[in-house]
């Protein structure tokens, strides 16, 4: 079942070990081989920790362990859980050590700009100079670099950042008096967990004798440092990734914590998988002849038995004559061979290409879908359902509470909430206790706003009761037909069918409270809001759901790794789109380098055929500009001493008028 590199892999059980798994190299059976390798060796199944990047490779990873274990006498099982799950574990036995309650709130995207507003409110900054938006997405960045509030002042790049700077400084603290983590903070504070407390790093290191890493290439310096001190104890660590597809450095993922593995272990045994089981022989040559521009890499080359054509290049006049031609060949694909769409994948690396390619599926009636869509916990009334579960298990959550106090309408207007908001904010005190608590103020609202208030807390308290002793799909159903939740849709949207699609996605909040207490038959309302924080198996993904269909998948390069298709299409390959304009216009060459890294991710997805586009001009502005070929053309087909080749290396303009220098350039 194995490979001669697989088996080596599988059988090295102790110590330090590097597994580099070029793409399609059977990683995965790798990582659940070896884990089952351990338990026969008689490593306690729950002495095992794998740790992976998504709620997808960590469900399928359990369930192919699961298979190949099956289950112990014991009932003991591996650990196998993504980053941020882990760490929400440490942190809810841990965090009070840091001042947070044990029951802290885990704030989305929505809730974080809630709170970002009011900052940038308090310290007079306009929308017009910073958006809350803008300060989150600039703060995340930093976060995801590992760079806390505190340490925000040496890492300013221009005058903006120096507000935001300050404005980090008091978001920490909302956060903290709210009883509240955002997304990134995860990390974070169990770094800063392992940092000030060393008793807790041996508390949570001893927990495991053998740690896993899967896509090491993909870890941020939080994470390296994390994986760092649980595997020190025992330095049984096995990480496992390829440089080589390394995509994420625009979110602080560091390639160079995969490179530079031997350094930090230098007993470290390298392992690397290099026989790919996805695509032809002529597909391997063309990834191989792209990668190897990447000096900064681990030596590696895929190989195969597998037989095919080669790749295509295809030239196209212009943007709108590269869709129809792509769309019209998948379309004949269809209608002369076995093909379905589900066989078939666009790559795009711009949020403006897929236009032209939707508008030209539709017109020749090919099923597609196109990935990176509204997730599903972006929706209004998935938001409204767990800000309400949020309340009730903690009713301090002002931005929780503050979203459903009058959803639906009950009769306490916008000036009481306003006042009341204000006067809690005068007094350092969370809503819900000037709700409950502050008779006095109370009072000095109207009858209205103050008996409905009463109401609401009432109803708040009994329901938080009903669901923290017994979390059920039952018990949520019954809730959210208490609060008659269906009558904010009915009143937000007058047209049936989306009020119908609506309301299913609330009946998906209750399925999902099923499906999470079928996985956790003890499971709990705060297990249950984790789970959906950090979006867990009990929501199905919307982006895999509509993989699942029979579509043509329209996605990017980052969408695409860790998927293969048996025909892809990497279109927009030119200069100032793959690679992109900004990794062009950037000063060192790591910017090119992980934009080559996407182009191999790209190739590397194609099964049987591969077929590269480009368009000679493109309407820009209202006017065709004529275009470059992407380098990497020349690089995967071999033809590198073109002189052009080291024009367009060293900084010949792109996207210049469309002049007589577009006619030469059709030649090519």
């Amino acid at each position: 079942m194995l490979n001669a590199a697989q088996q080596e892999a599988v059988e090295t059980l102790s110590g330090p070990l590097l597994v580099l798994a070029g793409a399609g190299t059977g990683k995965t059976r790798v990582v659940t081989y070896r884990v089952a390798r351990l338990i026969q060796s008689g490593i306690d199944p729950s002495r095992i920790l794998a740790v992976t990047f998504t709620n997808k490779a960590a469900r399928e990873m359990q369930e192919r362990i699961g298979k190949k274990i099956g289950r112990s006498e014991s009932g003991k099982k591996p650990e196998i859980s993504t980053f941020h799950s882990l760490c929400v574990r440490i942190l809810r036995r841990q965090i009070h050590h840091l001042g947070f309650p044990n029951q802290f709130s885990i704030y989305d995207r929505g809730d974080m700009e809630s709170v970002a507003r009011q900052i940038l409110r308090d310290i007079r900054v306009s929308g017009g100079a910073l958006t809350s938006g803008d300060f989150i997405s600039r703060i995340s960045t930093w976060k995801s670099h590992g760079v806390s509030a505190d340490q925000a002042m040496d890492h300013l790049e221009d005058g903006r950042d120096y507000i935001i700077a300050v404005a980090y400084q008091r978001y920490q603290k909302a956060l903290k008096t709210l009883g509240a983590v955002d997304f990134d903070d995860i990390l974070l504070l169990t770094e800063d967990l392992f940092r000030g407390y060393p008793e807790v790093l041996v508390e949570e290191a001893g927990r495991f004798d053998h740690l896993l890493v899967d896509e090491y290439q993909d870890t941020n310096m939080s994470q390296y440092r994390i994986v760092k001190g649980l595997a020190l104890p025992h330095r049984n660590l096995c990480v496992v990734g390829d440089d080589d597809q390394a995509i994420y450095g625009w979110r602080g993922a560091e390639v160079t914590h995969i490179l530079n593995f031997q350094k930090d272990w230098p007993d470290a045994k390298v392992v690397r998988l290099e026989m790919n089981y996805r695509s032809t022989a002529p597909i391997l040559a063309w990834a191989n002849q792209v990668i190897q521009f990447n000096f900064n890499r681990h030596p590696k080359r895929l190989k195969t038995a597998a037989a095919g054509d080669p790749p295509h290049i295809l030239q196209c006049k212009d943007g709108e004559e590269e869709a129809k031609t792509v769309v019209s060949q998948i379309r004949n694909r269809l209608d002369t061979t076995q093909r379905q769409p589900k066989d078939f994948a666009i790559l795009f690396r711009t949020n403006e290409q897929p236009r032209a390619f939707e508008m030209e599926l539709r017109k020749q009636k090919v099923p597609y879908v196109l990935v990176g869509g509204q997730s599903f916990f972006d929706r209004k009334e998935v938001k409204d359902i767990i800000s309400y579960l949020k309340a009730l298990l903690r009713p301090q959550d002002d931005v929780s509470l503050l979203r459903i106090v009058n959803t639906p309408s009950r009769g306490i207007g916008d000036a009481s909430i306003r006042k009341i908001t204000e006067h809690a904010v005068s007094e350092g005190k969370p809503i819900w206790e000037i709700l409950v608590r502050d008779h006095d103020f109370m009072e000095t609202l109207d009858s209205k706003s103050r008996e409905s208030a009463a109401r609401f807390c009432s109803m708040m308290r009994e329901n938080s009761a009903k669901l923290r002793s017994g979390f059920s799909p039952e018990n949520l159903e019954a809730f959210i037909q208490k609060i008659d939740y269906r009558k904010v849709i009915d009143k937000l949207y007058p047209d049936k069918e989306e009020q119908d699609t609506r309301w299913n996605s609330v009946g998906e909040v209750v399925s999902a409270a099923s499906s999470y207490l079928n996985e956790h038959p003890n499971g709990s309302l705060s297990g249950f809001l984790d789970n959906t924080s950090l979006g867990g198996s009990d929501f199905a993904s919307g982006e895999e759901k509509k993989l699942g269909q029979n579509a043509v998948a329209l996605l990017t390069y980052h969408a695409a790794k860790g998927l293969e298709f048996k025909e892809v299409y990497m279109v927009g390959m030119e200069e100032g789109i793959l690679p992109h304009r900004r990794s062009i216009n950037a000063e060192g060459l790591d910017d090119v380098d992980e934009e080559r890294r996407l182009c191999y991710v790209g190739i590397t997805r194609a099964q049987n055929r591969l077929t590269l586009t480009m368009a000679r001009t493109r309407l820009k502005w209202g006017k065709f500009r004529t275009t470059l070929p992407s380098r990497f053309l020349y690089e995967a087909t071999g033809q590198t001493d073109n002189p052009r080749y080291d024009m367009i290396k060293n900084g010949e303009k792109f996207g210049s008028e469309k002049n007589s220098a577009g006619k030469n350039r059709k030649k090519e």
